[in-house]
């Protein structure tokens, strides 16, 4: 049985090489390199970077305190709500997309938005609105399993050395949770740095005005630019390889420091 498994280990890394193989020989390394200072592929490269940084931002301003509060508080609906939080995970980001669209759009929320001066259709803004909302849940959910798993006693004892409960969570649980706070934000960078179906849908696939990466591959391949597509590619498994890695060290490191 052993051996069938090591077979299956086998086919499931030949899958992974076999797919870096077909991207690799699309061109060369001086090409590659050529094609890395084409203005295109550096706006793509920079306007990923930024979206996706500023969504998994906000998105952990947002997620922290839902995370401490589904992990330490009960109250009425409790269960609804932890559902509730869920659903984008299992919404496809087209079907997000469309959601958001729709909400955004003159009928519903568009309206008094644009009254306030605020436009996220097709624009920088609603790619990051569109990631925001898809890396929101991964940090509840990957933060709250930190938060439980920190002992209520140390906050409790700060409670009762006077310590309020917003500096017992500042500079009590935080502190304690911070790999996996990192971890979780490791996890929605990579998300958000791939995303593609939301964000087509919201912020549109505009060259050089919204064009991520993921917009770049699909906008090229459709148009044949292949070389330019494969770049975008590599850019974007180069970054993940990356976020990839520090992942896990974060785990490791968060297993050194339990034992």
């Amino acid at each position: 049985m052993i051996r069938l498994f090591y077979g299956i280990l086998v086919i499931c890394c030949l899958g992974v090489l076999g797919v870096l193989y077909a991207l690799a020989v699309q061109m060369g390394i001086t090409d590659l390199f050529r094609i890395l200072f084409i203005q295109e592929a550096r706006f793509a490269l920079k306007l990923s970077l930024t979206t996706s940084v500023s969504s998994v931002g906000i998105a952990m301003v947002l997620g922290l305190p839902v995370a401490y509060l589904m992990a330490r508080r009960t109250f009425p609906g409790k269960f609804i709500v932890d559902s509730l939080l869920d659903i984008p995970m299992v919404m496809t980001p087209l079907v997000t997309g469309m959601g958001l669209l729709f909400l955004l759009g003159p009928n519903i929320a568009g309206q008094w938005l644009q009254k306030i001066g605020i436009d996220f259709l097709f624009t920088p803004a609603g790619a990051v609105l569109a990631q925001t909302f898809i890396a929101t849940p991964l940090v509840i959910r990957s933060v709250r399993a930190t938060f439980e798993g920190i002992d209520e006693k140390y906050e409790q004892a700060g409670a009762m050395l006077g310590l309020s409960d917003l500096r017992v969570f500042c500079f009590i649980v935080l502190p304690m949770a911070r790999s996996g706070i990192l971890a979780g934000a490791v996890l929605a960078w990579a998300r958000t740095l791939g995303e593609f179906g939301a964000t087509l849908m919201v912020a549109g696939a505009s060259r050089m005005r919204t064009e991520t990466l993921p917009i770049a591959v699909y906008l090229n391949l459709t148009s044949g630019e292949i070389e330019l597509a494969v770049t975008c590619a590599w850019l974007l498994i180069c970054l993940g390889v990356v976020l990839l890695m520090a992942l896990k060290w974060l785990g490791v490191r968060q297993k050194a420091m339990n034992y």
